[in-house]
């Protein structure tokens, strides 16, 4: 999964993804400080696992992965270059999601592009910037395409048709992920990586001293606006991520309870994209390795093999599950098939969150 983190400049996007990746990216207090997106593997935090290495006496954990790329700040005009803007924009259309950071906070040391904190005016800025960039790649494909609708091609009247509600919705200010679209629209906008398609968790970056309240004036006005879209949002504060993670990792528990905090903005920010992409984990344990493997809500148990290796999915036979709470109640996989806790589950079974799975396969 890959996920950019996107903003205006000095909102406090490098910061954070400084402090969610430890990749020590350059933040500056200037705009356009980062040119090249830089990228940070991170690992999903998982404490199911470090309990089953424990009941297994594992040799190795493998947490699931995220890869985040901070992308350069965006600013009135990135659509038609403005601030290296096409460069930027080009560089969204390669995740699957996006982190919009709006700047919540109010700092005289720390300028604003814009002379001041209003955080709608902030993300209309850029969604405006990305529906612009939609509307010229569909306007074009548009032209391209009407001119061989003559041919009678039924796949091309259909794509068509669904360019041009796009193009009037895009025109009437409208993102793509707002717009009810069916199964079919879905399939054929696929292949065009639309920005304004993808799906948007808002992080309010708030002040150290609203940390406590976990909101502001701010802030309110952001997850209204991300409802308003059926969009995602999280309120953290970026500054205080990036002191945590400066801190030895057996010290940062008592730091996050010195403040208050129950979830890191990692953690946040793991859990709201999972909820947000539809995502879940699946797990696999033994001696050798306990590891998480992250699939779709949804996905049918030779699917989920597939993901281990495609040879499990082809020749798959069965699964043999136990669900994770069975599992560390029973305290082995060996105690807990004396209870009747294993399933066997074929290949219809829609796997589960949690299942710890051994599969069948042949080859």
């Amino acid at each position: 999964m890959k996920i950019g983190v996107i903003g205006l400049p000095n909102v406090g996007k490098s910061t954070l993804f400084n402090a969610i990746t430890e990749a020590g990216a350059e933040s500056a207090n200037y705009p356009f400080c980062t040119i090249e997106p830089n990228v940070g593997v991170v690992d999903v935090p998982d404490e199911r696992l470090d309990v089953l290495g424990k009941i297994y006496n594992t040799q190795k954990i493998t947490p699931a992965s995220i890869e985040f790329m901070d992308i350069a700040g965006l600013v009135a005009g990135a659509s038609h270059g403005e601030g290296l803007g096409n460069k930027f924009l080009s560089h969204i259309r390669e995740v699957d999601a996006i982190v919009h950071v709006v700047r919540c906070f109010e700092n005289e040391k720390i300028i604003h592009v814009s002379g001041s904190i209003d955080p709608i005016r902030d993300i209309e800025v850029i969604n405006l910037e990305l529906a612009l960039a939609d509307l010229e790649q569909v306007t074009k494909k548009l032209e391209k395409d009407a001119k061989l609708v003559k041919t009678g091609d039924k796949t091309l009247i259909d794509g068509v048709e669904v360019l041009q509600k796009i193009k009037t919705a895009l025109e009437n200010g409208q993102s793509v992920r707002t717009l009810p679209l069916s199964e079919k629209e879905k399939e054929i906008l696929h292949g065009f990586s639309l920005l304004t398609a993808k799906p948007v968790i808002y992080v309010a970056n708030i002040a150290e001293n609203d940390i406590l309240t976990g909101e502001n004036s701010f802030s309110k006005k952001v997850f209204d606006y991300a409802k308003a879209e059926n969009s995602a949002c999280i309120t953290l504060c970026a500054k205080i991520e990036e002191e945590l993670v400066s801190l030895p990792k057996e010290e940062r528990p008592f730091y996050k309870e010195e403040l208050g905090i129950k979830q890191s903005g990692l953690e946040k920010l793991v859990r709201a994209s999972y909820d947000l992409l539809g995502l879940m984990s699946f797990l696999t344990a033994g001696e050798k390795e306990v590891r998480a493997w992250t699939i779709k809500k949804g996905t049918k148990a030779p699917q989920a093999a597939g993901k281990i290796h495609t040879d499990f999915e082809k020749g798959f036979i069965k699964a043999e599950i136990v669900s994770y709470n069975d599992l560390v109640e029973a305290g082995s996989f060996l105690k807990a098939k004396e209870k009747g806790k294993v399933r066997i589950e074929g290949k219809d079974y829609i796997m589960q969150d949690g299942d710890v799975v051994l599969f069948r396969f042949n080859v």
